[in-house]
């Protein structure tokens, strides 16, 4: 299988990179991350290089590309831990792109291709425990208009998005809403998370909806594997860095005289960091390149990557905090970030050990030791 990249692929990589290096510091991010966790003025940044439409037709305003270029940014802004959520912009474009009929999609595509309008998904229920099945909200249809009963949790950046992709049941089926963060009965608090990001808890009382599609549940699974691409992308970068930093760091740092990264132990506890990296990568790659399989496939794919992403976020941001010692854990150190957003990373679209679970349940008779 062939795992190289373009020219044009590479080109957007190193304009994306460039663009994290020069403008999105570590200083920045934490003035950020303290200010709220969200900056309408990088997430403007982020459109203007295209990358807010990355997934939307190029008709719709957008650049028309697919999963390997997603891949290939959500990889350089992890290195750069970036808080802005682009990737609810790829889910927002691949879904209505997907599933919208014609008049939403020339209503909110270009408007989330320019960075007008932050769309994010608004799923997670206090009970559903991941399940993506399991829905409490409810819609009703009256005089030929939706309107919304819901509570949502951890909606990325939610009192700061223009709008909402959110699923709720009608007439006992799972369908997918789009709700205007101005409609009335909409209201949202906001608060920082641990990764210096935000998120939003999310409230609808007889909002007004538009129905996006009645397949709520296909629609919602496809949401969530974009969304599970674009974080492995974003971990692999993320890992990446943090296991240059503890590279740098062993090469720095002396002890008895002599760096510690002439300590065989040590040694060999940064090669199983690179060992998980690399294991993860693969992962990332594969998830990638099942994006646009059938969807059985695809969830089985983005469910086995899930898990093996969440395995080496936990082992890299463990192993980075342990050999850096006590400075690995203050906040004024770099390393420290990187740790927080893995962890976080690892418990988003479902933790490692509800993907093990999905991954079980998806196995056939012979587990594929006979097939």
């Amino acid at each position: 299988m062939n795992f190289d990249t373009t020219d044009e692929q590479e080109q957007l990589r190193d304009a994306v990179r460039k663009w994290v290096d020069k403008a999105y510091s570590f200083d920045r991010r934490r003035k950020i991350a303290d200010a709220g966790g969200f900056s309408a003025e990088a997430y403007g940044e982020l459109a203007e290089l295209g990358l807010c439409g990355l997934y939307i037709p190029e008709d719709d305003g957008g650049m028309g590309m697919g999963p390997v270029e997603g891949m290939v940014v959500m990889e350089e802004l992890g290195r750069g831990i970036v808080c802005e959520p682009l990737a609810q912009a790829l889910v927002a474009g691949g879904v209505l792109a997907g599933y919208a009929p014609a008049d939403l999609k020339s209503a909110w595509l270009p408007k989330i291709a320019s960075g007008e309008a932050l769309v994010v998904l608004a799923y997670q229920e206090r009970t559903a425990r991941y399940h993506l099945n399991v829905c409490a909200a409810q819609a009703a249809l009256a005089n030929n208009q939706w309107s919304l009963n819901a509570s949502k949790s951890m909606v990325p950046a939610g009192d700061k998005a223009q709008a909402f992709l959110v699923p709720a049941m009608a007439a006992g089926k799972m369908a997918l809403f789009l709700v205007e963060a101005g409609a009335a009965g909409v209201t949202t608090r906001g608060y920082g998370t641990q990764d210096g990001g935000r998120a939003a808890e999310l409230v609808c009382k007889d909002a007004t909806a538009t129905l996006i599609t009645a397949q709520g549940l296909a629609a919602l699974e496809h949401a969530v594997d974009i969304g599970i691409a674009a974080l492995c992308a974003e971990a692999v970068g993320a890992m990446e860095k943090t296991l240059a930093i503890t590279a740098e760091y062993l090469n720095t740092r002396k002890a008895f005289g002599v760096t510690i990264s002439t300590f065989q132990a040590l040694r060999h506890r940064a090669s199983d960091m690179k060992m998980e990296l690399e294991l993860g990568r693969s992962m990332s790659y594969y998830a990638t390149l099942k994006l646009n399989a059938p969807a059985p496939e695809r969830r089985a794919a983005l469910a086995r990557a899930k898990y093996q992403i969440g395995n080496s976020m936990r082992y890299v941001g463990q192993q980075a905090v342990q050999l850096h010692g006590g400075i690995g854990v203050t906040d004024e150190y770099i390393i420290s970030h990187y740790f927080r957003k893995l962890t976080q990373l690892e418990m988003t679209y479902g933790d490692t050990q509800h993907h093990l679970g999905e991954v079980a349940d998806r196995m056939q008779e012979t587990a594929g030791v006979f097939a």
